[in-house]
């Protein structure tokens, strides 16, 4: 097999060097070229026809979001993942990059220490990301899922739904975006939410999907009681649960260890949301890698909740939700379009039947 040809575009030329050489470890990799800033590499795509681009976000000459928006003119599909500084700004800028199309994002070291602590994130994280975003992009297949089943039969009677739980990571905030944009003001539950993303990443995403759709959206924090028509993120680093305190349910954020290496994790989430709403609960799966949230799913299955997952072709990775649906858990797995439209049919039967 060929090996993937990268590009990696930073002004920082020490930079440019340890990403080149961290990847290059891998046999699987190969950078083809590098470039300081948004210019050059624009005149180098012709003649490298890199399979991925690697694009820092606060470059001199042509920053990341101008390179960003000329490369899909005429690359639409090509995968690109941002590099950005761990600040209010480059948090800013990353989420810009995602709403023009870029397919991923990690943060960048600021000291030395932090340095070290990012090549075990290149070699942990941002090398099987690159693999699997060139995987999707050239039509090969996922990695490997539990294979197809028959939804089991849930346990008891379905009772109206009282929540909405959302998971996502790898192309999240585009789908949420997508989801929030066809959602009413008047919507009748509350809405929980789990985005793979840092802290204050989290809460710019909140702000950017309160401030642009009719639902407003907060980051979790401990004590807060859902209401309906309102919607919660799990703040960056800490998990996120609901918990039932009398007749009213609460957000609990704690910092328990990661699971599936995220924190928060989406299986944290649903196991509390099947505990706490069981067969009164409906859970999404939107686009992300790995497998955070099949073994939510299982707990929200077997507890007679609902299930909807995003499918293949309109995931940027269907990593997430391929493995919920390939598991028979999702008794719907439905394009990103039409699943707002899904959504409302389940928590608002008597308006759509009626």
């Amino acid at each position: 097999m060929p090996k993937i040809r990268i590009l990696v575009v930073d002004d920082a030329v020490v930079f440019r060097r340890l990403v080149s050489e961290e990847l290059a470890r891998d046999p699987a990799l190969e950078v083809v070229g590098t470039a300081p800033n948004g210019r050059i590499a624009l005149q180098k795509m012709p003649q490298l026809n890199p399979d991925l681009v690697i694009l820092d976000v606060e470059m001199p000459e042509m920053d990341g979001l101008t390179t960003l928006a000329e490369l899909r003119k005429t690359y639409p599909r090509l995968p690109v993942i941002m590099f950005s500084a761990l600040t209010e700004r480059g948090a800013a800028a990353t989420l810009d990059a995602l709403a023009l199309g870029a397919s991923d994002y990690f943060t960048k070291p600021t000291t030395v220490g932090g340095l070290d602590a990012s090549l075990q994130v290149i070699r942990d994280e941002l090398v099987p990301e690159i693999k699997t975003l060139c995987a999707s992009a050239a039509g090969r297949a996922a990695p490997p899922a539990p294979p197809p089943a028959v939804p089991p039969r849930h346990r008891g009677r379905r009772g109206p739904v009282g929540v909405l739980a959302i998971g996502s990571s790898t192309g999240g905030p585009n789908a949420l975006a997508a989801v929030f944009s066809r959602l009413p003001a008047d919507f009748p539950v509350p809405i929980v939410i789990v985005q793979h993303m840092p802290p204050m990443f989290t809460r710019l995403l909140a702000e950017r999907l309160s401030a642009e759709y009719r639902i407003p959206v907060a980051e979790g924090s401990s004590g807060c009681a859902l209401r309906p028509g309102h919607a919660w993120i799990a703040p960056g680093d800490h998990h996120m649960i609901v918990v039932r305190d009398d007749t009213q349910v609460r957000l609990l954020v704690h910092q328990d260890p990661p699971e599936n290496s995220c924190r928060p994790a989406v299986d944290v989430l649903l196991r509390s949301v099947a505990q706490t709403f069981g067969p009164n609960s409906l859970t999404v799966i939107l686009t992300g890698m790995g497998s955070d949230g099949l073994r939510g799913c299982e707990a929200l299955r077997e507890s007679g909740g609902q299930i909807l997952a995003q499918d293949e072709e309109t995931s940027v990775v269907w990593g997430m939700p391929g493995y919920v649906a390939r598991a028979g858990l999702a008794d719907r797995v439905l394009p990103l379009h039409l699943i707002a439209a899904e959504i409302l049919c389940r928590v608002q039967p008597d308006k759509v039947t009626g």
